[in-house]
């Protein structure tokens, strides 16, 4: 028979390999029965957990009975926080379904500033006519919006999206306008559409050398060759046209048309076979366009300007003085203007323009001047054209010849050219250079070419002889002319750049 300590040993031998709980009981029964304690608490922990969440778990309100009142608050918090989720998650519905039940949800406490708010919104309704119990609905709709953001937006949103910019025209593009010019060495076509205030940009451009008045000076009718050139390129035009929706048009015809004895026979052919309209203006008109498409060329630093036009069959010269308060159509401020029936075809088909001479070409220039001379209100810029703020303007192929020459261009570009400078000297210095050249020398040349090469001294001596009747040190370049003049005034009469610019307002209003 074994003593009691060798039964102690055999029972804590046997508790080691057996079990711990019979030998804390054997060894010490009061810390056993603290441990009791904590395993219980631990299992009721654990059903806690595993059942149901109907309400507060019993280990947050153990949370809750111990620590200071704050430590108890936010414990609460976070524990309300993380229910709402839950149920939110448990409770969320499809975009259409939300809207059906938007009145069973509940909206939580609503502050003082958002209660304000729906009540302004609500008279606001109420005094537009809307009844007031359609106001509260729809006050209480926009309250119980959605908040959960895992679901796709509502219909409504779609169609905002999808709704066209308001600073798009009102047929979808921007107005088309289009300018068509028939002079006697050109034809020439530009469609463009009105952008800033005095701007637009060009969406279609045609441009052909059909040389209709050729002969004209002889025998005062136009050839049948010289008509079929030009009713050739118009076919071009009216394709050009038609592809278009063009909003307004004018179609005109210069000096060829308004000279020849059968110019009112040819323009009813154009009818027939091209089903264009075209009309004859006078010198007059002539002239005021060429000053209209130059506008915005005249800064405000100027007092006075001579715009020149040199034409195939005539010259345009208009003497205008902004020296006073400014108008923004500069064709207000002509003060005289005159219109020479020579141009570049007519000048060398009476001179030669193949083989030109210093003779020649001096006997050029002293024809030109002396139909100036008979302009009797050449003089009427007074001192202004003795002024540094005085200037010439030539809208001609001749000066932007000159000018491209000068640029030294291995091809012509209107971006270089239109708007740009020359010194007296410079205009010299390239008129000498091209009566140095041989007519195939100027045909090489990529700004005058075989079209050009028997016209460009005949107009450098219509320059000439303006030179010497208004001197100026400054020359402006303006690589535009009829055809932009015709559009400036359809887009102005039209009120293309108002509804622009009210277009433009609304976009960003």
């Amino acid at each position: 028979m074994k003593n009691p300590e060798e039964r102690t040993a055999d029972t804590v031998h046997q508790g080691a390999s057996g079990g711990q709980s019979g030998t804390i009981q054997a060894r010490n029964p009061s810390e056993g029965g603290k441990r009791k304690l904590r395993k219980n608490a631990a299992a009721e922990a654990g059903n806690a957990r595993s059942a149901p969440d109907s309400g507060r778990p019993k280990t947050q309100n153990e949370a809750e009975a111990k620590g200071s009142p704050g430590q108890r608050k936010r414990a609460r918090r976070r524990h309300r926080g993380k229910a709402g989720r839950g149920t939110e998650a448990a409770s969320a519905k499809p975009p259409a379904a939300e809207a059906a039940h938007a009145e069973a949800r509940p909206c939580g406490k609503i502050s003082n500033r958002r209660r304000r708010a729906r009540k302004k919104k609500q008279q606001a309704r109420q005094q537009n006519g809307q009844p007031a119990h359609v106001a509260e609905s729809a006050a209480k709709a926009a309250h119980h919006t959605p908040r959960t953001e895992n679901h796709a937006p509502a219909p409504q949103a779609k169609r905002k999206a999808g709704t066209p910019q308001p600073a798009r025209h009102a047929h979808g593009e921007a107005p088309l306008y289009a300018a068509l010019d028939l002079g006697t060495n050109n034809c020439r076509l530009l469609v463009a559409s009105p952008t800033r205030p005095g701007q637009f940009r060009v969406v279609d451009a045609f441009s052909r050398i059909v040389r209709l008045g050729e002969g004209l000076s002889t025998t005062g009718a136009l050839s049948d060759n010289a008509m079929h050139r030009a009713v050739e390129a118009l076919k071009i035009c009216r394709d050009k046209l038609a592809g278009k929706k063009i909003r307004r048009s004018r179609l005109i015809a210069t000096e060829a048309c308004r000279s020849a004895a059968n110019g009112e026979e040819f323009l009813a052919r154009v009818r027939e076979e091209t089903g264009l309209e075209l009309e004859i203006v006078d010198r007059q008109t002539e002239a005021r366009l060429a000053v209209s498409g130059c506008g915005t060329l005249v800064t405000h630093d100027t007092d006075a300007v001579v715009l020149f036009d040199i034409g195939g069959g005539s010259s345009e010269i208009a003497l205008i003085d902004v020296s006073q308060r400014r108008s923004p159509r500069l064709a207000e401020h002509i003060t005289a203007w005159t219109s020479l029936p020579v141009g570049v075809v007519t000048l060398a088909e009476r001179f030669g323009g193949r083989n030109v001479t210093e003779e020649s070409f001096g006997a050029m220039v002293d024809h030109v001047t002396e139909l100036l001379s008979r302009f009797a209100e050449r003089n009427c810029l007074g001192p202004l054209t003795a002024s540094p703020r005085f200037h010439l303007l030539g809208t001609s192929g001749t000066v932007t010849t000159l000018a491209g020459i000068h640029l030294g261009l291995e091809r012509y570009d209107r971006r270089r050219v239109d708007g740009m400078w020359m010194g007296a000297d410079d205009v010299t210095q390239m008129t000498n250079r091209l009566l140095s050249w041989d007519f195939e020398a100027r045909v090489a040349n990529p700004c005058i070419g075989a079209d050009r090469a028997d016209l460009v001294l005949a107009g450098c001596a219509i320059l000439d002889a303006i030179r010497k009747v208004w001197p100026s040190e400054k020359l402006l370049v303006a690589d535009r002319g009829l055809r932009e003049g015709i559009l400036t005034e359809l887009m102005s009469r039209d009120g293309a750049w108002r509804h622009n610019r009210a277009s433009g307002a609304r976009n960003r209003h």
